[in-house]
């Protein structure tokens, strides 16, 4: 979620800082431009009142014998020497009063020459278009002369733009260096603000996952964000309360039921023992009765065993799980003797963190199973091996196997496959064994074994459990 929140807050305070960069730029160069129209507005105008009193020549010979036109003229070119700006003043019929340089005339077409006639209308010329840093364009402004209400010539200045087209490119700068201030600004802003709030979330989540691997006790430490998030925090502990509250009721209702039912039926058993002395010996009914009792006592110490086993904390630690399955397998390699299977082990050492205990009961509920339902002659192959982060036992057997419909329900609580119900069992074994290692962080698998047969993996972590981990991120056991 931070990955998707984050490029999404950056976007939109890019485009926040782009929607106010971008019109400053813009107002920036015009007022840059609008500054030197305005100094070139008061030249011309000082020019054309310079010109408004030059008379024409007097001498026949074309002398010039106005001291205001070499005025004029000494203005114009001290002007264009100083600012590099052409300037001139021309009569109506293209003509020259003065100009400078000397060998700048009015051309016959192009903005000067609009400006030009413009002026002749007895107006300024419009404002140019704005010129951008990009562009290598000059600036013309117009002004008429007028002496006796009429226009007598007309005042032209072409400005070159290099000045002013750095100025706004210095300007863009110091707004694109703004820019990328506020953005990184902006994004360090994003950063706490959805570390801020995501970071119940990921408390939460990791909370949740926890419980779903079976940790019910981890709940959602106090943490910052948002008041909803910390609601959420709050009234998920309190579920999480309800939940683990309404499981330890049913454990004990189980073992509680398990234990009470023991004892008046072992009283029932012991009576039907002493019924049967009285009766013939090889009484198939009393038979029959002996063997659904002893049935049930085995059905309600599994129930037992099965309420233990989750409600029990496991005691991990680092375990030699190589040698664990090697005792294991000698210690059912008798039953499997006298059932004429064999069974055998590949258990080189391996460590992983394990319950040492309930990962050996696992152990004998799995080889159990496996020597059961295998038949005489067949083999029953135990192996370990270490696969990444998981240390694995793979007990695999030669026997009937299941279907892959029958595979999706084994390990369910009393549940027995209909070809085996012949089989001494209760159904609850492999649930037991599911609950040990769920208590460890391990698990369980089942597959079909080629061409007949099945396949159990153990699997246990080689790293070591996640309460440290857990604790950094704000969670707690209570």
């Amino acid at each position: 979620m931070h990955t998707r929140l984050l490029p999404l807050l950056i976007v939109l305070m890019a485009a926040v800082l782009l929607a106010l960069g971008v019109p400053l730029a813009v107002s920036l160069a015009g007022a840059e431009q609008q500054d030197v129209i305005v100094d070139r507005i008061d030249d011309t105008a000082r020019f054309a009142a310079l010109a408004q009193f030059v008379t024409e020549p007097t001498d026949p010979t074309g002398v010039d014998i106005n001291e205001r036109r070499e005025t004029l003229s000494s203005e114009l070119h001290s002007y264009h020497r100083v600012y590099g700006i052409r300037a001139g003043v021309f009569y109506l019929n293209d003509s020259p009063m003065a100009h400078a340089p000397d060998d700048w005339f009015l051309p016959r077409e192009g903005e000067v020459r609009d400006a030009f006639e413009e002026s002749l209308l007895s107006r300024r010329s419009h404002d140019p278009e704005q010129v951008w840093p990009w562009q290598r364009r000059s600036l013309v402004v117009a002004s008429p002369v007028i002496r006796d209400g009429d226009v007598v010539a007309v005042v032209v200045t072409d400005s070159p733009t290099g000045q002013m087209r750095s100025r706004i490119l210095r300007g863009w700068l110091v707004i694109a260096a703004g820019e990328a201030a506020a953005m990184l600004l902006a994004v360090g802003a994003a950063l706490r603000l959805t570390g801020w709030v995501l970071k119940p979330v990921r408390i939460l989540d990791a909370t949740t996952h926890d419980i779903a691997t079976g940790r019910l006790k981890s709940r959602v430490a106090a943490a910052g964000g948002p008041p909803e998030l910390r609601r959420l925090a709050r009234s998920f502990n309190e579920m999480a309360d309800n939940v683990e509250s309404v499981l330890e009721q049913q454990r004990a209702f189980v073992a509680d039921a398990s234990h009470q039912l023991r004892n008046p039926l072992s009283a029932l058993l012991l009576r039907i023992e002493l019924l049967a002395l009285e009766l013939p010996e090889g009484n198939e009914e009393i038979a029959s009765v002996q063997a659904e009792g002893k049935r049930l006592a085995q059905v309600l110490d599994d129930l037992l065993d099965l309420a233990l086993a989750e409600h029990s904390e496991a005691n991990l630690q680092v375990a030699d799980i190589g040698a664990l399955t090697a005792e294991r397998v000698a210690a059912w390699s008798p039953t499997a003797e006298a059932k004429g299977v064999r069974l055998t082990g590949t258990c080189p050492p391996t460590t992983a963190w394990a319950d040492p205990v309930a990962l050996s009961s696992a152990l004998d509920a799995v080889i159990d199973n496996a020597v059961k339902f295998t038949p005489e002659g067949e083999d029953v192959e135990v192996t370990v091996a270490s696969n990444g982060d998981m240390s694995t036992v793979v007990v695999t057997d030669n026997g009937p196997g299941l279907t892959e419909e029958e595979l999706t329900r084994v390990g369910d609580r009393f549940w027995r496959s209909g070809r085996h119900q012949n089989i001494k069992g209760s159904g609850l074994g492999l649930s037991i064994t599911r609950a040990l290692l769920a208590a460890g962080g391990g698990s369980i698998a089942y597959e079909r074994h080629e061409p007949h047969g099945l396949r159990v993996t153990v699997m246990v972590p080689r790293n070591a459990p996640p309460t440290g981990e857990a604790a950094a991120q704000g969670l707690t056991d209570r």
